[in-house]
């Protein structure tokens, strides 16, 4: 059965994509055999930047044309011969901004569209001037303008994006989390924090797939093994990311990974370094100031100091802030917590 229009378009800042444009799309999808999405911020708001907002419509709408555009997307553009004018500032006039959409329909798209949908005010001017651009009707389809069936906008969002986190899916969500890095030599009482500290922020924790790995293997990693290791601690902590509320809970990183692959084989592979490079927003290393705990898999009290003197190391070297945590595992939870707060 034909739906009601061949082409249409939905267009946004989607700074953050919400539920409410994802509600808008999909009743559009209904209803085109093609659906376009098209979408700029200029200027850019903190948190939606051009490649996040591409990731997150890429894997919300896998199978929608989708673009993200920018000003240097579009000089691109001019630059290899394509009739587009500059992209509009925020500030500029409702016709500025329409003739661009316009000129993309023509220039990127190659075709005019035949519906444009929205849940504003300003739905049927654009799709007036869109008419007149290409001499041909354009119909407005508007959705849920009052905002009944999702009640919430980008603006509330940006201001309070962790209480109206459930306005978002979860792959979105994840981006705003914060991440909490732990590091430390063994028996430093890591995992241990990891664990508290996720129930003391109310959120969860990743825990470390090296560990499971070096058990289920009986202590014997091949070098293969350190970076499916890396790979697979990343993986864990993106599809925890939109579970958590506010924080996720690192307990280790693949820094760690990278320590023990160069200690246990004198090399590591160019991925590994390059996940050891992931940035995390709060950076926290375990004292080694209390008794080294043997459980048969560690090696001594020896190596867990040089192990946390390499992290000082590495750390500095790399000009990331980081708090060493000293005393019991309460007063860990403390200073933790205490930085969070920023006080």
């Amino acid at each position: 059965m034909s739906k009601r229009f061949a082409k249409g378009l939905v267009v946004g800042k989607f700074a953050p994509l919400h539920l409410g444009h994802e509600w808008l799309i999909r009743q559009a999808q209904q209803q085109c055999e093609q659906l376009v999405l098209l979408s700029w911020a200029y200027p850019e708001l903190a948190g939606c930047e051009p490649d996040r907002r591409a990731t997150w419509l890429r894997l919300r709408f896998p199978e929608l044309r989708s673009w993200v555009v920018t000003p240097e997307w579009v000089a691109q553009q001019r630059a290899r011969g394509l009739a587009l004018p500059e992209l509009p500032h925020e500030s500029d006039p409702d016709a500025v901004q329409r003739q661009f959409v316009a000129d993309f329909c023509q220039a990127v798209l190659g075709h005019p569209v035949d519906a444009v949908f929205t849940s504003e005010a300003y739905g049927d001017g654009f799709a007036a001037h869109l008419s007149e651009c290409f001499g041909r009707p354009v119909q407005h389809v508007e959705i849920d303008r009052a905002r009944v069936q999702v009640p919430v906008s980008g603006t509330r969002l940006r201001a309070d994006i962790h209480s109206l986190r459930h306005y978002l899916a979860p792959q979105v969500y994840g981006d705003f989390v914060e991440r909490i890095a732990l590091l430390g030599g063994e028996s430093t009482g890591k995992s241990s924090l990891a664990l508290a500290l996720a129930e003391a922020l109310g959120t969860r924790h990743a825990a470390e797939y090296g560990r499971e790995l070096w058990e289920e293997r009986g202590g014997v990693l091949a070098y293969d093994n350190l970076l499916r290791i890396g790979r697979t601690q990343v993986a864990r902590e993106q599809s925890l990311a939109g579970q958590c509320q506010r924080y996720l809970v690192c307990d280790t990183t693949a820094l760690t990974t990278l320590f023990y692959c160069r200690e246990l084989f004198g090399r590591a592979e160019a991925e590994l370094e390059q996940l050891a490079e992931r940035h995390y927003h709060h950076l926290f290393l375990c004292a080694d100031d209390f008794p080294f705990v043997q459980d048969g898999t560690r090696q001594d009290e020896i190596f867990r100091r040089r192990q946390n003197q390499w992290y000082a190391q590495e750390l500095t070297r790399r000009g990331w802030p980081f708090t060493r945590l000293t005393g019991s595992l309460q007063q860990r939870i403390e200073q933790v917590l205490h930085r969070l707060s920023g006080t």
